[in-house]
């Protein structure tokens, strides 16, 4: 592989340690105040500073002491402690503006000419993306298979345009001239960096609002040059054995700045119409040339592409480190010594062999571990290995379950583990000779010699107290307050658990569940009742001492629901009407969580609460909650306590729960705030899920709720579980995110873990990987299955490990890294303003690619300053953390309600790849033009409002929202086909459902929804809206390349600013 031509400065040889992705986790913080300088006034400079300096090893003020030992020594504290991921940057004081940046102060310069401009539209070239065309003949899968993208080096503002020079003789023959638009047109957003809209003096990339300076995004006000101090990752190089930032000062390595500093930053200036997001003002001067979006990589088109290249094919998991197909390929998987990529996804599959290379190329490195995934129909379900009383086999010393992995040696009478290379002796009942390759002659007959994922039957030593485990439990606890007898929701669950208990969990081949089932109804005090199958009529205890809680009987509360079906089926009828004329308001929440809880431990078993709640709860109890939203604090350094949780009360809960295996999940129908952060701790603990109505109105919302709770109430699951990542040496798990509960920095602990619930581990080095030798990592979760046994889930995977950068570019997964991003991210929000977490973001983004672009880009290619170079596996990389920075979580507005945010911070950190991958890029269908006799759904196309038609249909879905756009030029035929209704005018507000009529299109559409509705994990209710009516707005924000409605750039600007970024560090 032919590397770079060009020497680096000396900041980018070195690559800064921590910078978002290397040394650490999100642990606890530093102990003095992170990002104290934040809010405050950038300190102003008297001259310009010019350039950086390696100065002594001194930490830039607000920051931590360096640490005097390397980061990755292997002394480095055990795991869980570590240094942040997301440290603070070093004082803005860092340095000037790059001459390069556009998104000057243009207080004191003129803009330039629209001639000037115009010359830079046209230099902006977009290669086309083929797999290289920059390169000789290598075939895309070469490690040099690189997406072009030309973008010209932009000249600060009123430095001396560059001529345009004539189109790259590498422009592909496809791509189209830039287009003309007509003179008149208002550009929402920067027609392109450099032009006169890029906004006054905004010192930040697309999105700052007005007055920002900060990185996309960034909240109103904030002062400061563009992400002060954290413009590049890499302000001064890293001394040896030091971690810590520096200080630059003054001296080598930048061009000389223009005075940046010196005066204050300006407001927008009053001759500039149209300040940054997509101001009003006409554009004034000649007609711009508008970038061509089919020249930057689509997200749609690398779907289709690994759909059409891999999809319907079986792959076999024979190879170490092959990455897998896409998570939206079609595949079926052949199980042959590696875990399948349903429960085992990795960031990439061939590891840097050292950690200085996993720090210069700031890839993270991850494992996203499904363990419960579903299987489809057509492949092998789990086999069950049974060892008797001696139990599974393991290593001695590490205690690594036995798998492929493992080499015997000795004629088969000892075996070497493959993951601490300790020989361990073969059990005699265990004993099998060799074949003439070294391998036991019954290889195949055995799942944990020959599979990646299998199970084993565990023994009492397993168990809790060394005593088998009962069958778990559902409790239904059920508000009655007036608000959810009035709405009808009481008598909608009611009525809906007379069928669906009938659909419990049950094992492969068993004819009823084992699960038991209770119930309660609250508001103030708890009503429990006796359904014993004996009793004629069901009785309620009352226990209205919530401080105290207990469980007032233990016979007849948790009953199999088969024998006691006449007794249940009796008080579903009854609890309706006796709470009918109910005037209790007020709740309590905690203690119903408590009673849980309590009913389980009484019955020595585990098991899951389904609780239905509708408002904050606020009756005197244990954790009584009180209104803490405050809209004042959005965009301050206080945003993060509103996803903080209230401490106390729910986090000793969570423990107990836990203790317990007591999962939760609930149900919550809000019309105002309720403080989702603290109620939704306790489920976001315990492997638990949140499902929440708005404003619930059975008509419009039943069905949708009703989808939901049948999902949650069937899907496969196991409960009292723990889990444990070990790696082979020279690498180890460090941190995990997910639905989980961690005691100590090993053990991860799940009330209950289900078939959607996913854990992303981090992995870092603490020494040297060998090439030959590659690295395995081997899941092991304990848990307590639906019929009470307890059992053990293997999943091992093995990847390659290489000393050469272009490898690991080769294998990463796109997919798998946004799912890291979008966890780290969300955790850091809880200790960091957002901008701080955003600005990270970006840093990373433009790092990892100009790692590629210096080590990996083919030198022809690298030496065209004006591309975007791309490594084939992530070309649509920024499309996603674009995406990611404009959800709500992330994105600083008043607008958003905090609850939702909080919901959606807190579901993202249980997804799976498959669900971070839809939530970010949604999947957009047109369905005005398809063929009503084929089988087929016609192809995705990009989530932009230029590819909507006026007179078409689309349907667009994320995996929690789906819209039916309808533009207002609908052909009156299509909707009458559709909605039965002569035209679009007649269509009524507020329609959430459609006929099923008797013609093919109505069939197609309906079977398209239904079939998208039974694959997603959630439900999602359809909301329809005609093009330029006002619900449009809530279907816009899933347009994520266009500009964010809340605050966000578009995917073109953002890969503007990116470019402009990269060049920065490589200068």
């Amino acid at each position: 592989m032919s590397q770079q031509g060009y020497v680096a400065a000396p900041p980018y040889s070195q690559a800064q340690p921590g910078m978002g992705g290397y040394p650490a986790g999100f642990g606890s913080g530093p102990t003095q105040p992170m990002y104290g300088h934040y809010g405050g006034q950038p300190q102003a400079f008297s001259g310009p500073p010019t350039g950086m300096m390696k100065s002594p090893v001194s930490s830039a003020p607000g920051m931590p002491p360096p640490p005097v030992s390397s980061h990755y020594s292997p002394n480095v504290q055990q795991n869980g402690a570590h240094p942040q991921r997301y440290p603070a940057p070093p004082a803005p004081t860092a340095y000037g503006q790059p001459s390069q940046s556009t998104y000057h102060s243009m207080a004191s310069q003129a803009p330039p000419p629209a001639q000037q401009l115009t010359n830079q539209m046209s230099a902006m070239n977009l290669g086309n993306y083929a797999p290289g065309p920059m390169q000789s003949p290598p075939p895309p899968t070469s490690s040099g298979a690189q997406q072009p993208f030309q973008m010209p080096a932009l000249p600060g503002m009123g430095q001396p345009q560059m001529p345009p020079g004539p189109q790259s003789p590498q422009m592909s023959p496809q791509m189209s001239p830039p287009q003309s638009p007509p003179a008149s047109m208002s550009m929402s957003g920067p027609p392109m960096a450099g032009s006169p809209m890029a906004g006054p003096p905004m010192a930040g990339p697309p999105m700052a609002g007005s007055q920002m300076a900060g990185p996309p995004m960034a909240g109103s006000q904030m002062a400061g040059p563009p992400m002060a101090g954290m413009g590049t990752p890499f302000p001064g190089p890293s001394p040896p054995g030091a971690g810590g930032f520096q200080q630059p000062g003054p001296g080598q390595g930048y061009p000389q700045q223009p005075g940046q500093f010196g005066g204050q930053m300006a407001g927008p200036q009053p001759g500039f119409p149209g300040a940054f997001p997509g101001g009003a003002g006409q554009m004034s001067g000649p007609p711009q040339k508008k970038r061509d979006p089919d020249s930057v990589p689509s997200t749609t088109q690398v779907i289709e592409d690994d759909q059409a290249k891999r999809g319907g094919q079986v792959y076999t998991t024979n190879l170490r480190g092959q990455v897998p197909p896409l998570v939206t390929t079609d595949f079926t998987v052949q199980d042959q010594g590696n875990a399948s990529p349903r429960f085992v996804r990795c960031t990439t599959y061939s590891l840097p062999c050292t950690a200085d290379l996993a720090k210069q190329c700031q890839v993270p490195l991850a494992t996203i571990i499904k363990p419960f995934a579903s299987v489809p129909k057509n492949e092998t379900p789990l086999y069950v290995v049974n060892h008797g009383e001696t139990g599974p086999i393991r290593c001695n010393r590490c205690k690594a379950y036995m798998c492929p992995y493992m080499q015997f040696i000795d004629g088969g009478r000892r075996y070497q583990c493959g993951f601490c290379t300790c020989v361990n002796e073969v059990p005699v009942f265990y004993f099998q000779h060799l074949d003439h390759m070294g391998r036991r002659v019954d290889f195949y007959e055995k799942p944990e010699l020959s599979l990646g994922s299998y199970e084993f039957s565990a023994t009492m030593d397993y168990c809790k107290n060394n005593k088998p485990p009962n069958p778990p439990a559902y409790i239904f606890m059920i508000d009655v307050s007036y608000t959810n007898i009035k709405s009808g929701l009481v008598k909608l669950v009611c009525d809906e658990l007379k069928t669906l208990l009938d659909k419990l969990p049950r094992e492969e081949g068993v004819e009823s569940s084992a699960i038991k089932v209770g119930f309660v109804t609250y508001n103030k005090i708890l009503h429990f009742y006796n359904v014993k199958s004996a009793l004629a009529q069901p009785q309620m205890m009352v226990v209205s001492d919530t401080a105290e809680m207990f469980v007032p009987l233990l016979d007849g509360f948790l009953v199999n629901y088969q024998d006691s079906r006449a007794v249940i089926y009796n008080l579903l009828d009854q609890i309706p009407d006796m709470f009918a004329d109910t005037n209790e308001s007020e709740t309590v929440f905690a203690p119903v969580i408590q009673a849980g809880v309590e009913a389980f431990k009484a019955a020595e078993c585990s098991g899951k609460l389904f609780i239905f709640h509708s408002s904050i709860p606020t009756a005197e109890a244990p954790g009584k909650l009180k209104n803490r939203d405050d809209k004042k604090l959005v965009n301050t350094e206080k945003e993060k306590t509103l996803f903080q949780p209230v401490k106390g009360v729910y986090e000793q809960l969570s423990k107990d729960c836990v203790a317990q295996g007591c999962s939760v999940d609930l149900f919550l129908f809000p019309s105002q705030y309720l403080d989702m952060a603290t109620m939704a701790d306790v489920p976001s603990h315990t492997g638990g899920s949140v499902y929440k109505y708005n404003n619930f109105q059975v008509e419009t919302d039943g069905e949708h709720f009703l989808r939901d709770l049948r999902k949650d109430v069937e899907k496969s699951i196991g409960f009292d579980a723990i889990m444990r990542v070990r790696t082979s040496t020279g690498f180890r798990a460090t941190d995990f995110f997910g639905a989980i509960h961690m005691n100590n920095t090993t053990d991860v602990e799940m009330a209950a873990v289900d078939c959607d619930k996913a854990v992303t581990v981090e992995l870092k080095h603490d020494d040297a990987l060998s090439e030959e030798a590659g690295a395995l990592i081997q899941c092991a979760l304990l848990y307590t299955s639906v019929s009470g046994q307890r059992r053990l889930r293997i999943h091992n995977i093995s990847l390659n490990c290489s000393s050469q950068l272009s490898e690991l570019y080769k294998s990463c997964e796109t997919d798998s890294l946004v799912n890291f991003f979008a966890k780290t991210a969300y955790r850091a929000i809880l200790n960091q303003p957002l901008k701080s977490v955003r600005e990270i973001l970006v840093n990373q983004t433009a790092h990892m690619l100009a790692c590629y672009r210096k080590n990996c880009a083919s030198p022809s290619a690298a030496s065209q300053h004006m591309q975007l170079i791309l490594p084939d596996a992530m070309k649509v990389f920024p499309v996603y953390m674009n995406s990611l920075m404009k959800t709500a979580p992330l994105v600083g507005s008043t607008e958003l309600s905090t609850d939702d945010r909080a919901h959606q911070r807190l579901s993202a950190m249980a997804m799976g790849v498959e669900d971070t991958q839809l939530w970010l890029y949604p999947r957009l269908i047109p369905l005005h033009n398809m063929e009503s006799g084929s089988e087929a759904v016609p192809a995705p196309i990009r989530c932009s409002e230029e590819r909507l038609a006026d007179s078409g249909m689309f349907l667009l879905e994320n995996g929690h929202s789906m819209f039916l756009w309808l533009g207002h030029a609908s052909p009156p035929d299509l909707i009458q086909s559709i909605f039965n209704l002569p035209s679009l005018a007649h269509l009524p507000a507020h329609m959430s459902a459609l006929p099923d009529l008797d013609n093919p299109q109505s069939k197609k559409v309906l079977s398209i929804i239904n079939a998208l509705l039974q694959k997603r994990p959630n439900s999602m209710k359809l909301q329809i809206v005609k093009q330029k009516d006002k619900p449009e707005m809530l279907f816009r924000q899933f347009l994520v390349e266009d500009k964010g409605l809340h605050g966000g750039a578009s995917y073109m600007d953002f890969l503007c600013y990116v470019h402009r970024e990269i060049r920065q560090l490589l200068t």
